[in-house]
């Protein structure tokens, strides 16, 4: 299981929040997404063979938001 953080930081809202989990939840090995409004960030559970962190990068830009980079 990789552990990863991403700094997002257009997240405003609880819509963005919605937005983000909903299109990051389904894809394959991901096991948890947490968007925290207030520190702008995306916390991550996922098992890297099934999806890499390009894709769910891709799937957050796609709902429109700009991914800053991860977080240490």
């Amino acid at each position: 299981m990789t552990t990863q953080t991403l700094s997002v930081p257009d997240i405003s809202c609880g819509h963005c929040k919605s937005s983000i989990e909903g299109a990051v939840a389904p894809l394959p090995g991901v096991e948890k997404v947490e968007v925290h409004i207030e520190e702008k960030t995306v916390d991550l559970d996922y098992d890297a063979d099934s999806t890499t962190l390009d894709e769910i990068v891709a799937a957050i830009e796609e709902q429109g938001y700009d991914v800053a980079g991860t977080v240490a």
